[in-house]
């Protein structure tokens, strides 16, 4: 056992950054694969084995449970809007928002991977064999987010914004220490279920990705796996949305939770002077209690 132990701390990695990478990859990869895995089960046995709030929960179980998973190594962002968030903020230096980006949309992407292989079977049924983005043995959909046929590319955007606007704007306060924070082991689970709040509420319209690793990494599969290029040109291109509108609508969201509620926050007190005042009080009291002596004797 002691050389085992010590050949894990000769392994272990030194590199914090590097340390941090492989703790968005893996998250990621179990956030995705939780996700499609539900997604595949319920579009290949055409909703006998699950409905479209199956597919919901999954993502949300998947959520904390990566986050349980990597929090303490990487934070768990698990996503490029939530780390540029964090670096607008002053959390994540900018010097890591690359690195950490590239990292969850690998881990989408091997999570992808994975569920294409655990579903190639029954995906190759259900398509008959056509791996296509439109029609209704399309299987695309399995794995990236794609848009309603009736709602316009100005709705969809939004639709984007305001729901990764929400992701940041419920998530901030769980974890501010001015503001009336969620206890450290029960934050997965809340955050699960703001997901899962999101996603019942606001997927009608392009599948609530909120999140450009969750999309691309998918995406991405999906072209080098035979799809093809239709996973990109599709409904005019429809492929940025999911990568610009959230990082745009994470800004935004950590902007107005700063502007309306942390600005507003009392003022944490200072250790130093609360030190200081409870020293002058100690001190106050003990002369109060040798004046009270003292008196006492002289009157006697």
């Amino acid at each position: 056992m002691s050389r085992v132990k010590k050949m894990i701390k000769r392994m272990k990695v030194k590199n914090e950054l590097m340390r941090q990478i492989m703790g968005e990859v893996l998250g990621t990869f179990v956030l995705l694969l939780f996700g499609c895995a539900a997604a595949a089960q319920v579009k290949t046995s055409r909703e006998t084995k699950g409905q479209f709030l199956s597919v919901n929960m999954a993502f949300s179980v998947g959520v904390m449970s990566a986050m349980y998973l990597s929090r303490a190594v990487s934070g768990a962002h698990l996503n490029p809007a939530v780390s540029l968030s964090f670096c607008v903020l002053g959390d994540l230096a900018w010097i890591k928002l690359l690195p950490y980006s590239l990292a969850q949309i690998f881990g989408a992407y091997l999570a992808s991977g994975l569920v294409y292989l655990i579903y190639h079977d029954a995906i190759m049924e259900f398509s008959g064999g056509v791996l296509t983005v439109f029609g209704p043995n399309e299987t695309a959909s399995i794995f990236a987010t794609y848009p309603t046929d009736v709602v316009s590319v100005q709705t969809n955007f939004l639709d984007q914004v305001v729901g990764t606007a929400m992701l940041m704007l419920c998530i901030l306060p769980l974890n501010d220490k001015r503001n009336a924070p969620a206890p450290e082991a029960l934050l997965p689970p809340i955050v699960a279920t703001v997901v899962l709040g999101i996603s019942m509420s606001m997927s009608a319209n392009c599948g609530a990705a909120i999140n450009p690793a969750r999309d691309l990494g998918p995406r991405l599969f999906t072209f080098t796996a035979g799809w093809g290029t239709e996973v990109f040109t599709c409904y005019d291109y429809f492929f940025w949305i999911p990568l610009v509108a959230p990082m745009v609508g994470g800004v935004l969201g950590s902007i107005i939770y700063l502007v309306f509620i942390q600005w507003h926050l009392p003022e944490p007190e200072d250790e130093s002077e609360s030190e200081e005042f409870n020293e002058q009080t100690k001190v106050t009291e003990h002369n109060n209690k040798k004046d009270e002596f003292f008196h006492k004797m002289s009157s006697l």
